[in-house]
């Protein structure tokens, strides 16, 4: 008997490892196999007691659903009803016009071009805006016009006798912009539409930026020619120039322009603007280049004249948010701040009194759903069960009736109704993809959309690994979290190599309870006896001002610490070879990865750095300077953290990646490494892929590219 159990306990092993089927680079890069559930171009309507999707397949379709049953209503349109292939809808105020998206083309990472089309709900009409590729379309508040940009200015269309007329004429390319942003405001502040209608559809308010003195970036574009094509951009890198910003406001009436009396002798940025509800104003958040004192301004629309409502100043960096919201009346407005420390929500009157601090404690308010009027109701995301997590809460104007509304522990995203009496709520755990739930405003669940069916059942054929969290404290006693993910067979008398996913900057997370985007791709090199492990340094998000801020002016510095202190940890783990400790990381995670290789070569062996900055010189104004100053100011906060000032201590395998149309983190980053690598007589790799920007995507470059990183793990650890 002793004998067959010992037989039996040898063979089972062996079973649970051939049945074990194997994960497939095609499956995760190239087909798409592993894909959670999505719901794609969800729009609550005016109702609020019905709400659209966008349906994707062979047919394109705008379906109407009622949120209490869950049962399709309508089917509003079809792609092949109008033989139009759209992409994206939006309704104008009413619901009786549709504005569809055809022949989109990317310009940035926001940004895209193309051609739109209105559709008329009543008569089934539907009639072409330009013949051109044209941005940022938008109904005015009446529905009469759709307003958009082309070539750097604003134009109307009348939707009713289809004319079209030029609003601003001072718009010319790569000089001066109306009514979009350039590429440093785009990519730092997240916005593209730099113009709005006021509600009583009487005057448009929009940015214009001159940035004739801009200095230009260039890329050689190859895309199969005999020749290159030079694409040419303005981008202004760190402690140079900006463009000039005015907001003006435009009559549409009169064709007065005035602008806003905001700018001074010193430089400005001017984040977000928005139009008070009756009352006519313009609210505009100035803040100062270095990004530690935030004014919000009341402008005088026929004046041009500015009142100082609130003010914000920090020792730091100021993060610019969307949470101002006005009362339908103006008598008052919401607004988030971290001036506590941790991020919360406040009730200012709309002269800039504070009424009171809503939320409070030690932890973060990540996102400010909206606020039921009828109520006294807001209803926001936080970090309050802990920074790994994300939940939806209700709480009243007063800060009373606190009710935490989402029922499962992990990451909770929530997608309001109209009216507040519903929400459909988007959440997964570290091990759990999508389960899309409909809620109704107390937290009771009504049913389930969708619960990633097809990928769980496909996951089934796979023996799979979880994803551990654990924390650990430093030598400097810092108390950092992590996860973990262990081969499935794993033995803690083996020991393994480990391969650390860093992205470390400013405000980011990569151990959140949430599925990951690179999940599948680890549970493959799980299966072939790899450890993988993330770690939130210093300076990540979710934990409060004091932890995020820390790194100011010294950028890498405290990350490198922290995540060499993690591998220190790791390598005093019985089940791990601390020989082959390597990590990998993309953008601000190339930038960490290669500092980690290079100032960590006692304990990291390999490291692969895609799209990476190598010195901070190298990248945009906005997001360099908020966090360093400029170069100008604070030069040693840029050099001796800058990969390329410590290649001499490169002893280990190292990869570079990068695609050569790389708009944001520029290829030459990469280059100016080589050149300090080759000057050090230090070896390493190198593979550039041509006409690719920051993402490395498109047909089978994804594939490629991970086929690259994964051989290269094999190889070297």
């Amino acid at each position: 008997m002793k004998q067959n159990t010992f037989i039996l306990l040898f063979i089972l092993p062996i079973l649970v490892l051939f049945s074990q089927k194997e994960i497939l680079k095609e499956d995760i890069f190239l087909n798409w196999t592993f894909s959670q559930d999505q719901v794609y171009g969800l729009n609550s309507m005016n109702d609020g007691i019905h709400y659209t999707t966008l349906e994707r397949g062979d047919t394109i379709s705008i379906e109407k659903h009622s949120y209490q049953s869950g049962k399709k209503i309508d089917v509003l349109l079809k792609s092949s009803d109008l033989g139009i292939k759209f992409r994206s809808y939006k309704f104008n105020t009413d619901e009786t016009l549709i504005l569809l998206e055809t022949d989109s083309e990317k310009i940035y990472r926001y940004s895209k071009k193309g051609v739109y089309y209105v559709y008329n709900t009543f008569t089934k009409e539907v009639q072409k805006i330009s013949d051109k590729k044209i941005r940022l379309p938008e109904f005015s508040p009446n529905s009469k016009y759709i307003s958009y940009v082309y070539r750097n200015n604003i134009y109307t269309y009348n939707i009713e006798n289809k004319e079209t007329k030029k609003i601003t004429h001072k718009g010319l390319p790569n000089k001066i912009i109306c009514g979009a942003t350039d590429w440093v405001h785009e990519e730092e502040f997240g916005f593209t539409q730099a113009y709005q209608w006021s509600p009583n559809n009487d005057f448009i308010a929009y940015y214009t930026f001159n940035e004739s003195k801009v200095p230009e970036f260039s890329m050689d574009m190859f895309e199969d020619g005999l020749y290159p094509r030079q694409e040419k951009f303005k981008y202004p890198k760190a402690g140079e120039r900006n463009a000039n910003v005015n907001i003006n406001i435009i009559n549409l009436q009169t064709g007065e322009n005035t602008t806003a009396k905001i700018n001074k002798k010193q430089e400005f940025y001017f984040p977000r603007i928005k139009w008070t509800n009756k009352t006519n104003k313009l609210f505009i958040q100035r803040l100062n280049r270095h990004q530690n004192h935030l004014e919000l301004l009341a402008v005088n629309i026929l004046t041009g004249d500015a009142d100082l409502i609130i003010e914000e100043k920090s020792e730091t960096y100021i993060d610019i948010h969307d949470n101002l919201t006005f009362y339908s009346d103006d008598s008052y407005f919401l607004w988030t701040s971290e001036k506590s420390g941790f991020n919360h929500i406040y009730v200012y009157s709309i002269n800039g009194k504070e009424i009171r601090q809503i939320t409070k404690g030690d932890w973060e308010v990540t996102n400010l759903y909206g606020f039921d009027e009828k109520t006294k109701t807001l209803y926001y995301q936080s970090t309050e069960k802990s920074p790994l997590q994300r939940d939806i809460y209700s709480i009243n104007t007063f800060g009373k009736k606190k009710k935490l509304l989402s029922e499962s522990r992990g990451t909770n995203n929530a997608q309001f109704s109209k009216n507040y009496k519903y929400f459909i709520n988007t959440y997964s755990t570290a091990n759990t993809p999508n389960i899309i739930n409909l809620y109704n405003s107390k937290g009771k669940k009504q049913r389930t959309i969708k619960d990633s069916k097809k990928l769980n059942s496909i996951l089934t054929d796979y023996n799979l690994t979880t994803k551990e969290f654990f924390e650990f404290t430093t030598d400097q006693g810092n108390n950092l979290n992590g996860w973990m993910m262990k081969p499935l067979n794993f033995d803690e008398n083996k020991k393994y190599p480990v391969l650390i996913y860093v992205y470390g900057g400013p405000g980011s997370q990569t151990v959140t309870d949430s599925w990951g985007g690179h999940y599948m791709w680890y549970q493959m090199l799980c299966q072939q006896e790899y450890i993988i492990v993330s770690i939130d340094n210093r300076g990540t998000g979710g934990r409060g001002s004091e932890f995020k801020k820390c790194t100011y002016k010294e950028l890498g510095k405290l990350e490198t610490i922290d995540q060499t202190e993690g591998a220190k940890y790791l390598a005093n783990l019985p089940f791990v070879d601390n020989n082959r400790i390597g990590i990998w990381g993309w953008s601000y995670g190339g930038y960490m990865s290669s500092l980690c290789l290079l100032k960590g070569s006692k304990y990291f062996s390999t490291a692969v750095a895609v799209a990476p900055v190598t010195n901070w010189r190298f990248y945009d104004t906005i997001y360099t300077e908020r966090y360093m100053q400029t170069p100008q100011e604070n030069p040693n906060g840029y050099d001796l953290n800058s990969p390329i000032h410590h290649v001499d201590s490169l002893k280990g395998n190292y990869f570079l990646i990068h695609g050569s149309a790389d708009d944001n983190v520029h290829v030459q980053n990469s280059y100016e490494m080589v050149n300090a690598l080759v000057k050090a007589n230090k070896q390493f790799d190198l593979f550039i892929y041509p006409d690719k920007n920051h993402s490395i995507y498109g047909e089978n470059t994804r594939l490629h590219l991970f086929t690259q990183i994964t051989d290269y793990i094999i190889n070297n650890l």
